[in-house]
């Protein structure tokens, strides 16, 4: 009887404790879903977007229109209330505005856009980006589309005006020129008058020659300057301009013929033509070497004066030809020793900074150009600070 007291008090034990273990399993299992359910409640409760479109294409667009806008709206969906913190465009163009107050759950919002395609024809493609207190705190909108360019007024189409002829530019370059060579260049012209106009041009070198054409322009009528650069009648070398005086209907009198602002700039680049010469040619070249193209002159006073000499070597097979040494301003005197070196040969290339007259960073250049068909042209460059006595 006592081993079966025994037994039945261990049974009872054993069932005790087996629906403890029970027990704690349930309750352990309950507790691991109603945390996971506070936490999906947790999420939910934040605030969060909901926007009808966050792309929105305006589609073609005239520059002359002006400002185009657009309202991207949404849906607080979350459970709190939502706080637009700020908004930034992608570029300058676009002007954004938003709600400014607390957004309760389930309330709406906007972020409204303004596109100005003023000087930008072209397709776009601009980004918003919208920081809050959402469950994503920063959201990307975007807008795009394509603007066409307005048309352009006489006056944007020939900004230079003349005693009434209209020019497209107040500059004509005839860009790179060869030696001896001939080479013609157009200007388009417009009357924009009241009456017929011709012109006469002052202040003409011998290698240039002009001529407009019709030689009488009716009114509200296009007519160019023909212009024709003879670089056989000039001897010069790398970038050379003149300015040529334009008397519009013998409207100015003599002593204002030169006025300044009735003027148009003839600019071009003199050089030599090196691309037809053969392998075995460019073997035998001459090459100009230098010691060093920029020289650091540090810190001096004003009007005191430094002094340096670059060092040129011929380190070709032929002779090496200096054919124009200029400086970037009056302020630096440029002095060459010699103006053609034999194969191995040096000279020296004094240049003198002045600084009367200057004061903090000066950056001067000279620039030497030669028959070395590999690096005709170089730059040489002088540079310090000058301080106030």
């Amino acid at each position: 009887m006592v081993f079966d007291g025994n037994i039945r008090l261990i049974m009872v034990s054993t069932y005790f404790r087996k629906s403890k273990r029970f027990k704690m399993k349930k309750i352990s299992v309950f507790l691991l879903f109603a945390l996971s359910y506070l936490t999906i409640q947790a999420q939910h409760s934040k605030p969060s977007f909901s926007f009808a479109k966050e792309t929105h294409d305006f589609g073609t667009l005239k520059e002359e229109d002006g400002n185009v806008s657009y309202k991207f709206e949404f849906t607080n969906i979350g459970g709190q209330p939502m706080v637009i913190h700020n908004v930034i465009a992608s570029c300058g163009c676009t002007t954004p505005d938003w709600t400014r107050m607390p957004i309760p759950p389930g309330g709406k919002g906007y972020v409204s856009v303004a596109y100005n395609p003023k000087n930008r024809p072209g397709p776009f493609n601009k980004t918003i980006t919208v920081s809050s207190n959402a469950e994503q705190s920063s959201k990307v909108l975007r807008i795009t589309g394509k603007v066409t360019p307005k048309p352009l007024t006489i006056e944007e189409l020939y900004p230079r005006e003349i005693d009434g002829l209209r020019l497209k530019a107040g500059h004509l370059s005839f860009t790179r020129v060869t030696p001896g060579s001939l080479k013609t260049e157009e200007l388009e012209v417009y009357n924009g008058s009241d009456e017929n106009l011709s012109v006469a041009f002052k202040n003409v070198p011998v290698h240039i020659t002009l001529k407009l054409e019709p030689s009488v322009i009716k009114t509200k009528e296009k007519g160019k300057i023909i212009a024709t650069f003879d670089a056989s009648k000039i001897s010069d070398w790398g970038f050379v301009n003149t300015s040529i005086y334009l008397l519009v209907n013998n409207k100015s009198a003599i002593k204002k013929e030169l006025n300044y602002n009735k003027r148009i700039v003839i600019s071009a680049t003199i050089e030599e033509d090196f691309s037809g010469l053969t392998a075995e040619e460019l073997a035998k070249a001459p090459i100009a070497d230098f010691d060093t193209r920029i020289f650091e002159f540090g810190t001096i006073k004003q009007d005191e004066e430094v002094k340096k000499s670059f060092v040129l070597t011929n380190k070709g097979k032929s002779n090496l030809i200096i054919r124009k040494v200029r400086a970037q301003c009056g302020c630096t005197a440029v002095t060459p020793q010699k103006s053609l070196l034999s194969p191995g040969e040096s000279t020296e290339i004094l240049t003198v900074f002045d600084s009367r007259g200057k004061s903090g960073r000066q950056n001067k250049s000279i620039t030497i150009i030669t028959n070395d068909p590999k690096n005709s042209t170089v730059l040489l460059r002088i540079s310090g600070n000058v301080e106030v006595k």
